[in-house]
């Protein structure tokens, strides 16, 4: 593959985000260039494409043709709350904090009051619990336990909560399952913590117990859940089921599908694209990402007709007799909840050092479904948003800031199908204490179809946190990108497959994990300008060819469709 010299070396955030804004979403006519990546190349800096403006891309032009099974580009149209609605419901206001004894004074712990104003609201069966204008201290987490209970304040330039206490010293020590002095809170929990009240007790009690939870869809001990019916074989990208006994199942229901791995490790295998690389990949000794599956993915059933059930969106995977495939109950999901409009600042103290946070942690999603959040900042925290054993959920013109954070965004133990969008990473305002580390928008933990849209990182990375994420996308994004991925090795592979980057602009030119075509199997680089230092750490985990794709690299222009997800939206219309 030959290479063309292009004058990009010293691209400035300014122009990036002016050609940024360039070109429109639809993707009509334009001439296509394909490059195929090749592996030594690409960890050597590849080859460089130069394209003219608004150029499609031929891999646009493959997906609509197979948008459910591409074998590069996944499926992630109707990521988000309710498949990506683009409005919030607004329930009608059942509480004020201020009725409720709340003060915005600055110095009176409002905790309390607002607690008492959002179990009101649940008590109610849901409803908006209002929070004025000012400055409203907080010395406990604010809970969000009831499904269709909406937390808005005035907007996060008027209404802010001041948390002045950490989730180590408000719940507990919370160590890792996995042993060590590790702070589970580096990865879990937040100040305002969204998650169904029997999931927040059980957890509190297995903390304090120093029983470490696992943190997923089906409990502590993952037996938290009742088999509904056996389901037969179906294909990636299907929206029908057949299944043994329709009898427990309902349009609206929430259910689980389940898939077990095999001792041959054939489910991980078929989440990594499959082939020769990931089947002499060595899975045993991943004793983390084994302790990940099975794999489990929520979803409502539209329709029932006979033993034939549709879903409310496609299928993330084949469904194969050794999987033991089934659909199952669950903890009780949290569903229709929301925070909007108010900033969450901790009382600010320096960064704590790797993996020993105290749990000044922001907002955090755990057993949600199709829940959101809406013009929230948080500031001086150390992890800004998490979403945990979350799905089909939106964070929406979402700010991290302040002093700096461990994990600006994460999104694990099996979290799928939300979307992140409109959001920002503000550069720390303090210099980083020594050794702290930064990451940037986190996935890990066999996490699906998840999507980060239109952000301004000015700092942190693409950190796909091992754990075998697969099928997510990142798309028209700028990033200073100063951080690093992070990941125990026993959680084994960094990517799965089908991990698209779309119109990635890198400001200081670092590869870091933004460009992945050496990287991650089946995957698609596409529309990104030069990059190169890339990390010695930033090896393929699976040998021979990746069947990964970079096209439309070397460029400054935007491509079109500039907005993956968007494009993929007006698709599914």
């Amino acid at each position: 593959m030959s290479r063309v010299t292009m004058s990009n070396a010293h691209l400035t955030r300014r122009t990036l985000l002016a050609g940024a804004t360039a070109v429109a979403l639809g993707a009509t006519t334009g001439t296509a260039r394909a490059a195929t990546a090749d592996t030594a190349q690409a960890a050597a800096g590849g080859a460089r494409l130069t394209t003219a403006p608004g150029e499609v891309p031929a891999l646009w032009h493959e997906f609509r043709r197979t948008p459910f099974t591409h074998p590069q580009i996944p499926y992630v149209g109707r990521a988000g709350y309710r498949g990506g609605a683009t409005r919030f419901p607004r329930p009608r206001v059942v509480a004020d904090v201020t009725d409720f004894g709340a003060v915005p004074d600055g110095s009176t712990d409002c905790a309390p009051a607002i607690n008492r104003a959002i179990a009101a609201a649940g008590r109610a069966g849901g409803g908006t619990v209002t929070i004025p204008p000012g400055i409203f201290r907080i010395d406990d987490v604010i809970r969000l336990g009831d499904s269709h209970v909406v937390l808005r304040g005035a907007g996060s330039g008027r209404t802010t909560l001041y948390a002045t206490k950490n989730l180590t010293e408000l719940v507990g020590v919370y160590g890792s399952r996995y042993g060590g002095d590790k702070s589970s809170w580096s990865w879990a929990g937040g100040l305002i913590w969204l998650a169904p009240r029997a999931r927040w007790d059980s957890l509190v009690a297995a903390i304090r117990s120093r029983a470490w939870p696992f943190e997923g869809w089906t409990g502590n001990s993952r037996d938290e859940w009742t088999t509904l019916t056996a389901v037969a074989p179906a294909r990636q990208g299907s929206r029908t089921l057949t299944v043994t006994d329709p009898t427990g199942l309902r349009p609206g229901r929430l259910v689980l599908l389940r898939l077990a791995d095999d001792p041959a490790h054939t489910l991980l295998q078929h989440m990594a694209g499959g082939g020769p690389g990931p089947a002499s990949y060595s899975w045993d000794d991943k004793t983390k990402l084994l302790s990940y599956v099975p794999y489990e993915w929520p979803v409502r059933i539209t329709r029932v007709q006979g033993r034939r059930v549709t879903l409310e969106r496609p299928l993330p995977l084949d469904v194969r007799t050794e999987w033991d495939p089934r659909l199952t109950t669950h903890v009780p999901e949290l569903t229709g909840s929301g925070v909007q409009g108010l900033t969450l600042e901790a009382v600010q103290t320096p960064q704590s050092p790797h993996l020993l946070d105290k749990g000044y942690n922001g907002v955090v999603l755990q057993c949600a479904y199709d829940c959101w959040v809406d013009d929230v900042t948080v500031r001086h925290v150390d992890n800004g948003f998490g979403l945990v054993a979350a799905s089909a959920c939106t964070l929406r013109r979402t700010r991290v800031a302040g002093r700096g954070s461990h994990h600006p965004y994460f999104c694990r133990e099996g979290s799928h199908d939300n979307l992140i969008e409109d959001f920002t990473i503000e550069e720390r305002t303090v210099p980083a204490p020594p050794g702290t580390q930064l990451h940037g928008i986190n996935v890990e933990g066999l996490s699906s179809h998840n999507v980060w849209s239109r952000g301004d990182m000015r700092m942190g990375t693409f950190d796909s946190h091992r754990g075998l994420p697969f099928a997510d996308v990142r798309t028209d994004i700028t990033i200073d990108n100063t951080g690093r991925h992070g990941g125990d090795a026993s959680a084994g592979p960094l990517f799965g497959a089908r991990f698209t980057h779309w119109n990635i602009r890198v400001t200081n030119g670092r590869a870091g994990l933004t460009r992945i075509d050496g990287l991650a199997p089946y995957s698609a680089t596409v529309g990104i300008n030069e990059v190169t230092e890339f990390d010695q750490i930033d090896v393929p985990d699976f040998t021979g060819d990746p069947h990964s794709r970079l096209e439309l690299y070397g460029t400054t222009n935007v491509v079109r469709p500039s907005n993956l997800y968007d494009a993929q939206r007006e698709l599914s219309r």
